[in-house]
């Protein structure tokens, strides 16, 4: 895989070229900024910016006062080699709070492992319906203690809006789910994104990370598909390494909170 060929292309692709993901988004192009407003559950944030010193202070603001007359709360992805150099900082200044980075991997579908099984005594469900979306958020809360609500009202959104660019599926051991990830498709573009594969903590080691991934890329090559991308974690980097996926990039999200006066406008 040509490293840089393939990182023009994401460029190219998700990055300048980004579409909404989901029902109710719009990708909207401000200057040298592309950013995406969400629906009321959705993601907001900036996903490309071509600036320098002159012109970065300026552009900042401008997506501040956009989200924040919204009163949303919103993420500018910051890329190691985005410009200028000093972006962080800047953003800092601004009153952005960075979360931690995130590699950007990437692995060409057909030089994946042919597959990976499930332990005995485990089966992997397809979700497309309410009842999988609740399966899916119980082991997203157990997984990264986080309040699943949000997700769960994107999920439920997408499932009834635009399913075919969603694919999702829960593994289940004596009826409990105990992992679970979705894949969303990015129509008109090379790339799958690998997003929410997460294990309860009594079943880590166990291979259903893996396992799910293998499962996604088939789905994805049997779509027509060349790429897989992850935002990957210290955590998955590893495995994901193992398996053939490469770093890209890295990315560091870049929070933006609505003042309290803000907020419901």
């Amino acid at each position: 895989m040509d490293h840089a060929e393939v990182l023009a292309l994401f460029d190219r692709q998700v990055r300048r070229g980004a579409r909404p993901d989901g029902p109710g988004a719009r990708v909207e192009r401000d200057g040298s900024v592309v950013r995406q407003v969400g629906a009321e559950h959705g993601w907001n944030g900036v996903v490309w910016s071509d600036l320098d010193e002159g012109t970065a202070d300026a552009a900042i603001a401008a997506q501040v006062r956009c989200f924040s007359a919204l009163g949303r709360e919103f993420e500018w992805k910051l890329y190691a080699r985005d410009r200028p150099g000093d972006l962080g900082a800047r953003l800092r200044a601004a009153g952005f709070t960075p979360e931690p980075e995130e590699t950007v991997m990437v692995a060409r579908i057909r030089d994946l492992p042919a597959g990976a099984g499930l332990p005995e005594g485990v089966r992997l469900l397809p979700v497309a319906d309410p009842a999988g979306v609740d399966l899916v958020v119980d082991v997203h809360e157990q997984a990264f203690g986080a309040d699943g609500d949000r997700l769960r009202r994107r999920l439920l959104d997408r499932l009834a809006h635009s399913p075919e660019t969603l694919r999702m599926a829960v593994a289940v051991a004596d009826g409990l789910p105990v992992c679970a990830a979705r894949m969303e498709l990015e129509p008109g573009t090379d790339f799958a994104g690998l997003w929410g594969g997460g294990t309860v903590p009594a079943w880590r080691g166990r291979g259903l990370y893996r396992a799910l991934v293998a499962h996604r890329a088939r789905a994805a090559a049997e779509l027509g598909y060349r790429y897989l991308r992850v935002d990957a974690s210290d955590r998955s980097r590893p495995i994901l390494e193992r398996l053939g996926f490469v770093p890209l990039d890295t990315t560091t999200p870049y929070v933006h909170r609505p003042r309290r006066e803000d907020r419901g406008r």
